[in-house]
């Protein structure tokens, strides 16, 4: 993984911690301990994804994400703060962030975030019909299925499936939300209908190449289109 992410944290430790879980993930890292230093980089330089603390010398990284995105950066944000109540972590959501992790941290989630947003970071939409994630592209007025140019047949209700993963490429989507968004229906039937049709869809995907969708286990699935591998 050859990706450059921007910590923007005045604490030294807690910078050392966030450097040696993106490092370990095989990204480069640059770290800013102000607010404009961390503004002028994030505005300078194309980062996949930005670690961000509020409480920083200069200002609050959540009202500085406004002036991020006019100066043209792209990069993913992650909040990590202290203030983590979850009327803190509406508001950072609310102004823009795409993740907030409150501190203290734990490495594996801090980790698994940052993955799931560089994930995030693989989806290509263009002109508001084709979903791309490397060689699996996703037509969404033709509702056609793609892998490696190669098409895979699938059903509408497979497509509802694949598409709403797509949409929500990168982070776990439970049973509930599948049969809440795809089947609407509002309560549990109590039956396998998700995981027997999330498994069809899965292993026609295999057969043309992608292992996508992922499963998180006790939680549900992840759709999850690694950079660099098939699919």
């Amino acid at each position: 993984m050859d990706e450059r992410i921007l910590i923007v944290e005045d604490d030294a430790e807690t910078a050392a911690a966030v450097r040696a879980v993106v490092e370990g993930m095989g990204c480069s890292v640059d770290h800013c301990d102000t607010l404009d230093a961390g503004i002028a980089a994030a505005t300078s330089t194309p980062y996949k994804v930005i670690v961000l603390d509020r409480m920083l010398p200069g200002g609050d990284g959540v009202e500085a994400m406004a002036r991020i995105r006019a100066g043209g950066s792209t990069a993913l944000i992650l909040i990590l703060s202290a203030l983590g109540r979850a009327a803190n972590r509406v508001e950072g959501l609310e102004k823009g962030a795409d993740d907030y992790l409150p501190k203290p941290f734990e490495p594996d989630e801090l980790r698994a975030r940052v993955r799931a947003l560089l994930r995030r970071g693989t989806m290509q939409v263009l002109d508001n019909d084709l979903l791309v994630f490397g060689d699996l592209e996703i037509r969404l007025k033709a509702r056609t299925v793609h892998v490696k140019r190669t098409h895979v047949a699938v059903s509408p209700k497979e497509f509802e499936l694949i598409t709403y993963f797509a949409r929500n490429a990168g982070q776990v989507v439970t049973r509930m939300q599948l049969l809440e968004n795809v089947w609407n229906l509002h309560f549990d039937p109590g039956t396998n209908v998700v995981d027997v049709h999330v498994g069809r869809l899965r292993r026609k995907l295999e057969e043309a190449g992608s292992l996508a969708i992922q499963t998180a286990r006790g939680e549900g699935y992840v759709f999850a289109p690694l950079p660099g591998s098939p699919g």
